[in-house]
């Protein structure tokens, strides 16, 4: 599989409209490339239309989504119709580019081993290098995976909220002095009535 800083394979396939994309004409353009195993399965849905519903963000930022399989120009045209998909889905059948970035892999299924793309996404740069590479990626968070990664991150909120925690926590003497004061004043009161009791005795 390729990784972080490898040059990005060049391809010419087909999307779901029978139109050819050459990867020339994504030069100086990032893009993200995600491979899936099957169109119009559970995950590879689920995933489809996690990209779909954030495919505006991925607009603004000038990153082009871009998925792959194995399945036929008819299969995508139906799988992105039925799920209203304005991305471009790639029919690579001969594993052009499947095979190019590694993802045709052995995989294992109830003890029974087949060969299979690797649900793998890969973010190329402007300058054609591989900027990112998610092995395994989420069917139900890739897209939100994909953007916290492009926009540095999500981890500002927690972050945040350890002073709050540390504030608490100074706290809590004050509340050991305020008894330790309240026990100071009693004890002195104490000892005069025990005074008291005795020179009546």
């Amino acid at each position: 599989m390729l990784a972080i800083g490898d040059t990005a394979p060049a391809f010419t396939l087909p999307d779901q409209t029978g139109a050819a994309l050459d990867s020339k004409s994504l030069k100086g353009q990032r893009y993200l490339l995600y491979f899936y195993p099957k169109d119009s399965t559970p995950g590879c849905t689920m995933q489809a239309c996690g990209l779909q519903s954030d495919l505006a963000q991925f607009n603004d930022l000038g990153i082009r989504v871009l998925g792959v399989s194995m399945d036929s120009v008819a299969s995508h045209t139906k799988f992105a119709g039925k799920y209203g998909l304005r991305f471009s889905l790639l029919a690579d059948t001969e594993r052009q580019l499947i095979e190019a970035y590694g993802v045709w892999i052995e995989k294992s299924l109830y003890g029974r081993k087949y060969m299979g793309i690797a649900r793998s996404s890969f973010l190329v740069g402007a300058n054609g290098k591989i900027e990112q590479v998610w092995e395994k990626a989420n069917t139900k968070t890739h897209a939100q995976d994909v953007l916290a990664f492009v926009n540095g991150g999500a981890a500002a909120p927690a972050v945040k909220k350890a002073p709050a925690k540390k504030a608490a926590a100074k706290k809590a003497p004050a509340k050991k002095a305020a008894v330790s004061k309240a026990v100071a004043h009693k004890s002195p009161a104490k000892k005069v009535a025990a005074k008291k009791t005795a020179k009546k005795k």
